[in-house]
């Protein structure tokens, strides 16, 4: 292995060289207190940068086991160890020269606390991953700023991050509040709820693209009925609104704050910052949000729970559109999340088709039912709950007619929760809407689908494998786009990147004619569980987020050329 001083004096020889001879470097040196791995080098400043880690054995990091005993904690450390070198990094990046010359830095990330692949740790070592915009002037190599950037300014960061230079209170508190919502999270199901949101909790964001709590904002306060306690681990007693399992329906006043708890109810699969002001808003880990899409493609989708008798005689247990509409669009999302793993559907009514949400007592009389494919979401919803467990939570302000599936009934106002069930079935009784029920005696099948491994090609002609992402919203697989701009529940561009790895890793390993759709997510998270994110890539790569089978699941069902085996013709 190479050490600093060769490296050093190999960066100087290469000054003023073209470009392309920075490719010599690539390998691993030894320093003093740490290895430095230079796994790939950008082959113009203009290029994504190149790709380098640092290993730090723990004799010398000296972190505390404790820090990171339980998978919890070792995330939580691992993310505050992430922010703490972007910060340290944005003082030693500098202008060098052209393009992405001098560049130092990790992965960008959000106000989530997710499991990346740009830090690891355990009892032997820490491994920072991190990338570098090797410094150029046009496309000639600046030689001399390269060795101060990877021989000085590199230690003088790994330094910055041993656990001696850290702020041992600010660590503590950032593994004990990740380790407390996991465990609220884990407690849900033993208090037999859907979510939790916590008292004093601070729930709406600064504007629709800063996710930072927003000032002198309400904090939240559950109503008596719902308040529940837990006594965490660190924290100690939580109170809250449990929101327990079951049809519960968010009602109030526009602009009263019904879509923001249904947000964080949305986000609270993930677990955020300390000081985010949602710590301790948790849900369902298998919680999906649900929204009409029209435009997007359906394989193969048994969407006959919702949608039957089609003009032409078109079958719905195994439909097929290149251009679905909102109605049918939202009844595939809900198939495919349950075929998926689904536990909790949640749904706002400003993103819901209405005629699949709901046909009133007097479309009824207009339209018989024998001339109306749709079956509404609420003749359906109840079924969902009784026969699969499935809850949900539903934003709902323009139809009372919910009020009679509903479980419970929560109103917003001014950001404040009241429970108002009592009074909405006093309505209810009241005001009997007399709407016919059209769901049947039960809600249907749910049937896995078995993905043709032909399909699904990422190559682009007979060239390697292109893969390319575009913030939280875009894939480009191959040839095509998969848009994924709906599926609100994917926050960090890592992710989108571990998605589309996955799939090709999927369709390399188990995508086979024979393996289900929810066989392949199984494994397919299985290995990653087993081996780390890296098992979907080529090379470590530092910018790769944890995702969960349901989004793996979405992207997949999105790539129009997916074909399927029909199963019910079988």
């Amino acid at each position: 292995m190479s050490d600093r001083l060769t490296l050093n004096s190999t960066l100087l020889e290469l000054d003023n060289a073209s470009y392309k001879a920075y490719k010599d470097i690539k390998g691993k040196y030894q320093f003093e207190s740490f290895t430095l791995i230079v796994d790939y080098v950008q082959g113009d400043p203009f290029a994504s940068p190149s790709q380098m880690r640092v290993i730090i054995a723990q004799r010398v990091a000296q972190f505390p086991s404790p820090l990171y005993k339980s998978a919890s904690r070792e995330v939580a450390l691992r993310d505050y160890l992430a922010r703490q070198f972007a910060q340290v990094a944005k003082t030693s990046s500098a202008d060098r020269g052209t393009g992405k010359s001098g560049l130092i830095a990790i992965a960008p990330l959000g106000q989530e606390v997710l499991k990346r692949s740009a830090v690891y740790i355990n009892d032997t070592q820490l491994e920072l991953r991190f990338i570098v915009g090797l410094p150029a002037r046009g496309r000639k190599i600046l030689g001399r700023q390269a060795a101060q950037m990877l021989c000085q300014d590199i230690p003088n960061l790994v330094t910055s991050l041993l656990y001696k230079s850290l702020n041992a209170t600010a660590i503590q508190k950032h593994v004990e509040t990740i380790e407390d919502a996991d465990w609220l999270r884990q407690q849900l199901p033993r208090k037999n709820l859907s979510a939790f949101v916590a008292n004093g909790a601070i729930l709406p964001r600064r504007s629709g693209i800063d996710s930072r709590p927003l000032l002198d904002a309400i904090p939240f306060q559950s109503p008596p009925s719902l308040e529940v306690e837990f006594d965490c681990p660190n924290q100690g007693v939580i109170k809250g609104m449990g929101i327990p399992a079951g049809i519960s329906l968010i009602v109030g006043g526009g602009y009263h704050g019904k879509s923001t708890l249904l947000k964080a109810i949305e986000l609270g699969i993930y677990n955020h910052l300390p000081g985010d002001g949602r710590e301790y808003v948790v849900s369902n880990p298998q919680g999906m949000k649900i929204r009409a899409e029209d435009g997007r493609s359906i394989t193969g989708v048994d969407i006959s729970p919702f949608i039957n008798h089609l003009p032409q005689g078109r079958s719905t247990t195994s439909f097929i559109t290149a251009n679905a509409s909102g109605s049918t669009s939202q009844a595939a999302n809900i198939i495919e999340a349950l075929e998926a793993g689904a536990e909790l559907l949640l749904i706002d009514e400003d993103t819901s088709a209405t005629n699949f949400t709901i046909r009133d007592r007097r479309m009824q009389a207009l339209i018989a039912k024998q001339k109306e494919p749709i079956t509404p979401f609420i003749d359906k919803v109840r079924q969902l709950y009784s026969e699969y467990n499935v809850s949900t939570i539903l934003v709902m302000g323009g139809s009372g007619d919910y009020f009679e599936v509903a479980d419970r009934v929560i109103a917003l106002d001014n950001y404040l929760p009241q429970d108002v069930t009592a009074k909405a079935k006093a309505i209810a009784q009241e005001y009997p809407t007399e709407r016919n029920a059209e769901g049947g005696t039960n809600f249907g099948n749910i049937t896995p689908r078995i993905p043709l491994p032909a399909s699904i090609n990422p190559h682009r002609g007979k060239r390697d494998i292109q893969l390319k992402t575009r913030g939280v919203d875009r894939i480009s697989f191959g040839v095509e786009n998969i848009d994924l701009s709906v599926v609100e529940q994917i926050v960090d561009p890592g992710q989108l990147k571990a998605i589309a790895l996955a799939i090709v890793y999927a369709k390399e390993n188990y995508i086979n004619q024979q393996l289900t759709i929810p066989e392949i997510l199984q494994r397919v998270t299985q290995d990653i569980a087993r081996s780390g994110l890296d098992i979907v890539s080529n090379f470590p790569q530092g910018d790769l987020v944890q995702f969960r089978p349901l989004e793996l699941a979405a992207a997949l069902n999105r790539l129009r050329s997916l074909q399927v085996k029909d199963l019910n013709n079988q």
